[in-house]
């Protein structure tokens, strides 16, 4: 039968909540006694098993190899190559050599990054009960196949797709899927159209949704990719990442180097040329000149930066899955967050309390843990406000409560339906306990909540007499009630009153529950039934909701402060996501909300870009309208990180230039659609995460600042060396001795530079900003004038006073290791002078500096090492004199940076 069984029409079938359960169980040739075990075993080998794919993770020897697959390491395999050609073997060797250290830093953090993220995966295996051939049987979910009937109960995961076929008091949690944070009330008798919304199929419950209240059976309609949760998955398997902000910045920079090399190169040659330079040393020129610009220690000092800022933000609870994704949270211009569970507890918490004729009251705290008080519109309250609260709480946890909150193994933890919980929670907090005011009020009778009855109610025994406790929506028992409470006592009630303040709190998004309390005097233990609910009093009204985390706010500001703009995306209902988005400053109208419907008229990019420029929430939207949200932010020209814990967030995730994914509450597919994950599920975490962004890009741009500089300082050496008919004042093993020994320790150590305290006081760089601004133009180009002239007119100075051409290059070269020295301490910021930045600060820089002039002095006395290099040791009173030349950089850059404080803007 599994054979005759198509596949491919129950895997692509999408409306099985369209039809009746007779067609269903036709369809899927099953009946309410569910499969025999041959033909499920038969239908597992057809469909597979019900279990999402995974990718592979890289193995060691491909993340190796990845780390070559840069247009910068392309440059300095040509120049590698070219230097074998011409029998160079020691220049080779140097480049080579550092290829190597760079390939297997980025693979050790790489790797290890990948397993700390994979570490995050390793789910316990689930459970559930089928029934099969009549009998009920436990298996692992993932045997699961279409056809199977599986029971469910409060707790229950929901291990596919399934198609109600009974239910009683059935509520699910279904944020992980839609983003709805309200429980969602299921009845397997609700007729659908085909075209109903995914989060309104209330007679089908799906994978991933968690069962919070009651019990139910369902048919299997589809399992692995064919459910809802699996069509998510499948739309991110095979999509790739878009490339890192650092990634395309790098390419560009790479490109320019390049052609600024060739074009140098070219013109030098012909300079050579026409000056009668033989061929052969024109060719040593041009791979000298290639040598001295190419930033040869680039690759090792961006891995190790990006690397320090990998393990920096690793302790500030953000774990980046990719090298090249440090900085992709610092460059970003637009965060497109998820409310439910990312700017909210996703644990529905009661936060105000209505009496009629009187204002709100507030009830502070958050979450599932019970600290907090109710405050009173003055205050504290009053006696006789308190005893009216005490009042509402105990009609709260005695009205067929079913939930269950307690302290164990020094944390608080609950289960059952979050209403429930929410009450019981509100009620601590005023220090009624649920098992407490059981004993003291021992329940009689319950009517438990039906969807058609819309309240539960208990019979309690108070103070000798039997006592009426009920909770429910408003406009099911306001015909119940004849008073309603005020603080100074119980009035008639006056329905209208009370309506316009249950609407009042709707408007503010909360989840709005009425409670009521009343006296039985005939004895219907037995026989208590809705009839006896007659003559109550309507207690007062609870507003729910799930409330931002207590950071929220505070962080939401902080990425307002630091020029990042914050939009929420939402499952949610429009007002709820309004009430919240207010609550955070992030929009304040309802003009600045849009929903998915409206979302659905947009027929053009065009108009979808122009409501995406001024909107700020976006609410009741399914996964592809989160998506086109977030390509449509990147038409808009930002650089877009989206956060969110739910497989509806995983195709925004992977579409994003980097995805921020829960690692505590997120789903396996929103964790492996992220470049980077929370470990502690807090929205706080994403400002850490920027700050050190920033300062990961900040030191990369300060390394490259210093690279580039001496660089082309080398090209200024030479450039006046060859006009003035001088020979080549370096060679190319000195240039690259230079390049990759001294000033690559200098590089490497510059990397561990600290932030400088005004990260999140700067907007962001602008996303089709290169990395050499106009401000690094105007350094780079000062320090390689005032380094390139003073090391030409020594040089030059050297051969007039009758130096031989090896002891002037070695005067030379000693003279650039100084420059370099010198030149790493302007480095450390462009605006700030020397002598504000303590040198302690960055130990590892300081003690790299001495370590680099000690080396190149050792170099001089090493017997084989100064043959190879063409150096020897000179003495304290010429390497004095040096220094004072050197310093010479230090003076200027303070200067530059004097003069553009005084009149220029410090940040252009």
């Amino acid at each position: 039968m599994a054979n005759a069984l198509a596949q491919s029409e129950t895997t692509q079938n999408t409306d099985w909540h369209a039809e009746s359960l007779a067609q269903m169980l036709s369809r899927l040739q099953t009946s309410a006694h569910g499969l025999s075990q041959s033909e499920a075993a038969a239908r597992l080998q057809s469909y597979g098993r019900n279990t999402l794919p995974r990718p592979a993770p890289p193995g060691m020897g491909r993340v190796f190899l990845h780390q070559f697959a840069s247009p910068l390491i392309y440059v300095l395999l040509a120049a590698a190559l070219l230097s074998l050609l011409i029998r160079e073997y020691s220049d080779a060797g140097f480049i080579f050599a550092v290829l190597m250290i760079n390939a297997v830093i980025g693979t050790v953090q790489e790797y290890s990054a990948q397993r700390a993220a994979a570490s995050l995966n390793q789910l316990v295996s689930t459970r559930c009960r089928v029934l099969r051939e009549g009998d009920t049987w436990e298996i692992d979910a993932e045997e699961l196949v279409p056809g199977d009937i599986v029971l469910l109960e409060s707790g229950d995961r929901v291990p596919a797709d399934l198609r109600l076929l009974h239910a009683h008091d059935l509520q699910l949690d279904e944020s992980l899927l839609t983003g709805e944070s309200v429980p969602v009330l299921k009845d397997p008798g609700t007729e659908l159209a085909a075209e109903t919304l995914l989060a309104e199929r209330t007679n089908m419950v799906f994978a991933g949704s968690l069962v919070i209240r009651g019990r139910a059976q369902g048919v299997v309609a589809a399992t692995a990719l064919a459910t809802e949760m699996g069509h998510i998955a499948s739309e991110i398997i095979n999509r790739p990442p878009p490339r890192s902000p650092l990634l395309l910045r790098m390419e560009k920079f790479t490109h320019l180097i390049a052609l600024l090399v060739m074009l140098a190169a070219i013109i030098m040659a012909a300079v050579a040329a026409s000056h009668g330079m033989p061929a052969t040393e024109i060719f040593l020129l041009v791979v000298a000149l290639a040598v001295s610009a190419i930033p040869e220690g680039l690759p090792v000092a961006l891995t190790v930066a990006l690397a320090i800022g990998m393990r920096r933000m690793a302790r500030r609870n953000v774990i980046v899955r990719r090298l090249v994704a440090v900085e992709a949270l610092g460059s970003c211009t637009f965060i497109a967050t998820d409310k439910t569970g990312t700017l909210t507890v996703n644990q529905l918490t009661a936060r105000r309390i209505v009496f009629s004729l009187d204002r709100e009251y507030e009830i502070t705290g958050e979450g599932v843990q019970p600290e907090g008080q109710i405050l009173s519109p003055q205050g504290t309250p009053t006696p006789t406000e308190q005893a009216l609260l005490e009042r509402l709480c105990l009609a709260a946890v005695l009205a067929d409560n079913e939930g269950f909150i307690g302290h164990r193994e020094n944390q608080w933890s609950h289960h059952g339906d979050s209403v429930d919980v929410a009450l019981l929670i509100m009620a601590h907090k005023l220090g009624i306990v649920k098992e407490e005011s059981l004993n003291s009020f021992p329940e009689l009778a319950v009517i438990p909540f039906e969807p058609e009855l819309r309240f539960a109610a208990s019979l309690n025994r108070v103070e000798g007499a039997a006592r009426i406790f009920v909770k429910g929506a408003l406009e099911a028992l306001l015909p119940m009630c004849r008073y309603m409470a005020t603080v100074e006592n119980d009035q008639p009630l006056n329905a209208l009153q009370l309506e316009q303040q249950a609407h009042a709190l709707a408007a503010q998004g909360y989840r709005v529950l009425a409670l009521a309390d009343g006296k039985l005097e005939a004895d219907v233990e037995e026989h208590f039934s809705p009839e006896y609910l007659q003559g109550l009093t309507l207690l007062g009204l609870v507003g729910m909701i799930d409330p931002l985390r207590s950071e929220a706010q505070a962080a939401v500001q902080a990425c307002r402060t630091a020029g990042i703009e914050v939009a929420m995306i939402t499952g949610d209902h429009p007002a709820t996501a309004l009430a919240i988005a207010r609550e955070l400053d992030m929009a304040r109208s309802s003009e600045q909300v849009i929903n998915g419907a409206q979302l659905k008229q947009i027929n053009s990019e065009v108009e979808l870009d122009r409501l995406t420029h001024r909107a700020r929430v976006f609410a009741r939207v399914e996964p592809q309208q989160k998506l086109d949200i977030v390509q449509s932010l990147q038409r808009n020209g930002h650089f877009v990180a989206v956060t969110g814990d739910g497989a509806n967030d995983a195709p925004a995730l992977r579409a994003a230039q980097v995805g921020v994914a829960m690692g505590k509450s997120g789903t396996e597919v929103a964790r492996e659609s992220a470049e980077l994950i929370l470990t502690d599920d807090n929205f706080a975490s994403i400002v850490a995460g920027v700050e050190e962004g920033r300062i990961a890009y900040a030191n990369v741009r300060k390394v490259i600042f210093l690279l580039i500089s001496t660089g082309v300082a080398e090209l200024v050496l030479f450039t006046l060396a060859l006009l003035s008919g001088l020979p080549l004042p370096l060679l190319a093993v000195q240039l690259l001795w230079l390049n990759l020994v001294t000033n690559g320790i200098q590089d490497v150590a510059l990397a561990f530079e600290p932030g400088e305290g005004q990260e999140l006081h700067q907007p962001p760089r602008a996303p089709k900003e290169l990395i050499f601004n106009r401000l690094m133009l105007e350094r780079v180009m000062l320090s390689a004038l005032v380094i390139g002239s003073i090391a030409f007119f020594l040089f030059q100075w050297l051969l007039r006073q009758g130096y031989s051409l090896d002891e002037a290059r070695n005067g030379t070269l000693l003279l650039m290791v100084l420059f370099e020295n010198i030149h790493v301490f302007n480095s450390r910021s462009e605006t700030r002078p020397v002598l504000q930045q303590n040198p302690l600060h960055n130990r590892i820089l300081l003690f790299g500096t001495l370590a680099a002039q000690l080396i190149h002095i050792g170099a001089m006395y090493t017997p084989w090492l100064n043959e190879v290099l063409r150096i020897q040791p000179v003495s304290p009173q010429h390497w004095l004199q040096l220094l004072g030349l050197a310093l010479s950089v230090l003076v200027v850059m303070e200067l530059h940076k004097l003069l553009r404080r005084r009149f220029f803007n410090p940040l252009s």
